[in-house]
C-alpha cells in the first residue's frame, strides 16, 4: 500500500460503476434470444440502484456494446454475441484507461509530471508489467466467459 499512498492516481480497486456494469452485462448475456430487458428487472435481479444502473447502461449503449428499445417490451439488450465482447472494450468504456499510471497507457499515454526519465523509473517498469498482465487477462476474456 505504500506505493498507492505515494501515487494517488493508482487505482487499487474496481469502481462500483464497472462492477455493476459487468453484473448487468452478464445478466443480459444470460437472456434467451437476447430480448430487451427493462432496467428495473436488471436492477432488482442484480441488487443495483436503478438510477445508477441507468447511467451505466446509457454509457454502454453510447459505446456500442448495448442496444435499447423504447416502449412496451423495451429495454436493453446486447448488440453482439457475448463471445465477441472483450473485457478490454468493457473495461475501457466503464473504467477508462487500463494502465494504472498514464506513462504506461497504450491509449491514454501522458508523461508523468514528476518523472524525469521513464527509462530509469522503477514505478514505470513495475506498472508496465502490471499493465501487460492485466491486458493479457482482459484480452483473453469475453463476456461469455463470465456467464455462469
Amino acid at each position: 500500500m505504500a506505493i498507492i499512498s505515494e501515487f494517488p492516481y493508482l487505482r487499487a480497486m474496481l469502481s462500483k460503476k464497472t462492477k455493476y456494469g459487468l453484473k448487468a452485462l452478464t445478466f443480459l448475456a444470460t437472456q434467451k434470444d437476447q430480448q430487451p430487458v427493462q432496467i428495473s428487472e436488471i436492477a432488482k435481479q442484480e441488487n443495483i440502484s436503478q438510477k445508477f444502473l441507468e447511467s451505466i447502461l446509457l454509457t454502454l449503449r453510447k459505446s456500442g456494446v448495448l442496444g435499447s428499445k423504447k416502449g412496451k417490451g423495451g429495454g436493453y439488450y446486447l448488440i453482439k454475441d457475448p463471445a465477441d465482447i472483450s473485457m478490454t472494450t468493457v473495461m475501457r468504456v466503464l473504467e477508462g484507461p487500463i494502465a494504472m499510471v498514464p506513462c504506461v497507457s497504450l491509449n491514454f499515454y501522458e508523461k508523468c509530471s514528476d518523472c524525469p526519465s521513464e527509462e530509469s523509473c522503477s514505478v514505470h517498469k513495475l506498472m508496465l508489467q502490471v499493465r501487460d498482465s492485466t491486458l493479457e487477462v482482459f484480452r483473453n476474456t469475453t463476456l461469455a466467459d463470465l456467464v455462469p
